[in-house]
């Protein structure tokens, strides 16, 4: 029987697109792609994320190598960076560069690991609490408040940045959630490997 861990990463492993919220809603919602591949390489559990425009994919505004583990019964996405992210981009689409990322490529965001619940058909993430994800956006830091919600169809993402001292809400997801429909699978690339790992 398939576990949790297993059920999380299936479900990760695909393209998503905001397309008709973003047809409905010109002024509020841009049109955003995100695709979750695995990295087979690297760590069972191990996805490559990119999130970009529609309207230049190429260049993606989040890179991430993301890795999904159970500890003691609870599900976490570990969130990383690439140090030299711009020698990647693209490389969701592009298995040869895909295999090229390493384990030294990454640096671990502290503070910035998602805690996953299973709901109904899915699951539901929100960045661990104690305010520790910094970003920098605009020449200011921010903590993240951020939550995913992934279901068979699709996702909701909520991304809002709070100032550090203040707790004021600074930027992000005024007018609500995005929502996502899944337009790839990509699961039939897990490798079969993973399973012993990803299913205890």
């Amino acid at each position: 029987m398939e576990s949790s861990l297993e059920r999380l990463v299936r479900m990760l492993s695909g393209g998503f697109s905001n397309q008709d919220q973003a047809f409905e809603n010109p002024p509020l919602y841009a049109h955003i792609l995100v695709k979750f591949r695995p990295l087979t390489q690297l760590e069972p559990g191990s996805l490559l994320l990119e999130q970009s425009y529609a309207i230049n994919p190429a260049a993606p505004y989040r890179i991430r190598v993301l890795r999904a583990e159970s500890q003691a019964g609870q599900l976490i996405i570990h969130n990383q960076a690439l140090i030299d992210d711009q020698r990647f981009w693209g490389a969701v689409d592009d298995p040869e560069r895909r295999s090229q990322i390493q384990a030294s490529d990454l640096r671990p965001l502290q503070g910035c690991a998602y805690l996953v619940q299973e709901e109904s058909e899915g699951f539901i993430g929100e960045v661990e609490p104690g305010c520790r994800c910094l970003v920098e956006r605009k020449g200011a830091t921010s903590y993240l408040v951020s939550r995913l919600e992934l279901n068979p169809t699709g996702m909701r993402t909520i991304d809002r940045g709070h100032d550090p001292q203040t707790h004021e809400h600074l930027w992000g997801s005024l007018a609500g959630p995005f929502e996502f429909a899944r337009t790839d699978d990509y699961s039939n690339e897990i490798p079969s490997s993973w399973a012993d790992q990803l299913g205890h």
